[in-house]
């Protein structure tokens, strides 16, 4: 019931990942990263403990494919689970259990993989990894809704999607964008509107963390 991105820009080493579904909420439960360590989704048949199983590999040293392989071998019910994963190099993997949902595939690229399940058709992951490589130079959050887009105009899921959701993570220990459209009849269009009010703040709320006298001022009534 998802179609997904996770990946990493090269120049400023920053990850990001995006999910979208026919059920609410996806990206409360299938999307995780970590500053510095990588970005994994977990999803089909959802087991959220995956993702930061994972990541815990990847901060201990495994590459990506590594972490896959230990995962698919171990993790319960690992046939039920799909999962993608992009480590601090950008080495990247993916893993779709043989009990996984209706059409399903994966996609791997320069800094980028993608996975899906009860899809319109197979070739929406190498979509969104196409738009992806396709949009290199621009913001990682940029690059991400534009691969999330390509894969809903290839079929996206065989239904409606009705939640989507982009994490990105920098420098600092917490996501430096965590937004999420949890119920909409067109939810990854209007997370790309969202993205825009965020993207020209971002930088700013990390500034307010961490040196709050330097950070800019609000700019709302009662801050003048």
């Amino acid at each position: 019931m998802t179609f997904s991105i996770a990946a990493r820009c090269a120049k400023t080493g920053r990850f990001g990942v995006a999910v979208a579904s026919s059920s609410p909420a996806v990206a409360a439960r299938c999307a995780h990263g970590r500053a510095g360590i990588g970005a994994v989704t977990s999803q089909n048949v959802t087991d959220p403990r995956l993702g930061r199983q994972a990541l815990d590999l990847l901060a201990l040293g495994a590459s990506g494919p590594e972490a896959r392989n230990i995962i698919a071998a171990t993790a319960p019910h690992a046939a039920h689970r799909q999962l993608t994963v992009i480590d601090a190099r950008g080495r990247t993997a993916a893993f779709s259990g043989i009990q996984t949902l209706g059409l399903h595939a994966e996609a791997e690229g320069l800094h980028v993989v993608s996975a899906g399940n009860l899809l319109a058709n197979t070739s929406v992951p190498r979509a969104i990894v196409r738009a992806f490589e396709a949009t290199d130079g621009q913001a990682l959050g940029d690059r991400i809704l534009a691969g999330m887009a390509a894969g809903l105009a290839a079929g996206g899921e065989a239904g409606p999607i009705r939640s989507a959701g982009m994490l990105l993570f920098g420098d600092v220990p917490w996501a430096i964008a965590d937004l999420r459209i949890d119920w909409h009849d067109a939810p990854i269009a209007e997370l790309g509107l969202l993205w825009e009010v965020w993207k020209p703040q971002m930088e700013a709320y990390v500034t307010r963390a961490l040196n709050p006298s330097d950070a800019p001022s609000y700019g709302v009534p009662g801050d003048e």
